[in-house]
C-alpha cells in the first residue's frame, strides 16, 4: 500500500509529501524516543508518533521510514514542514490516538 492510499483509508490529513507518497508502506513502528527510532525504525513503515518537529523529519530520513503519522491531533511545526517539503518526506497528521493508528496502519497493510 501506498503512503497516498494509507492516508485515504485512515482519512489522515496529507502535510507534506509529492513522489514520497507513492512510496510503498510494508510495516508499522511507534516510539517518541528518537534515538530508538534511528536504531529500531524500520525502513519503508509508517512511523506512528506525537513528534511533529525538525528533529522527527531528520530521524524519519537518516531511518528511510516510508511516512511519519502525527497522532493525538498534535501539530507539525513550520520547520519540519519546510524540511520535510525539501527533503520529499511525508508526513500524515491524524486525529487518533497513537494505539488507535497502530491498529489501524496494521489492518491496512
Amino acid at each position: 500500500m501506498t503512503v497516498k492510499e494509507l492516508a485515504q483509508k485512515l482519512g489522515a490529513e496529507i502535510v507534506t509529501g509529492n513522489d514520497s507518497l507513492e512510496r510503498e508502506v510494508k510495516s508499522g513502528y511507534a516510539c517518541d524516543l528518537l534515538s530508538l527510532v534511528m536504531g529500531r525504525g524500520p525502513a519503508d513503515s509508517a512511523w506512528m508518533t506525537v513528534m511533529g518537529n525538525v528533529n522527527a523529519v531528520a530521524v524519519a530520513s537518516l531511518a528511510d521510514i516510508a511516512c511519519i503519522i502525527v497522532c493525538e491531533g498534535c501539530e507539525v511545526d513550520s520547520q519540519a514542514i519546510q524540511k520535510a517539503t525539501a527533503q520529499d518526506i511525508a508526513i500524515l497528521k491524524t486525529n487518533m490516538n497513537i494505539y488507535d493508528a497502530c491498529v489501524a496502519v496494521s489492518k491496512l497493510i
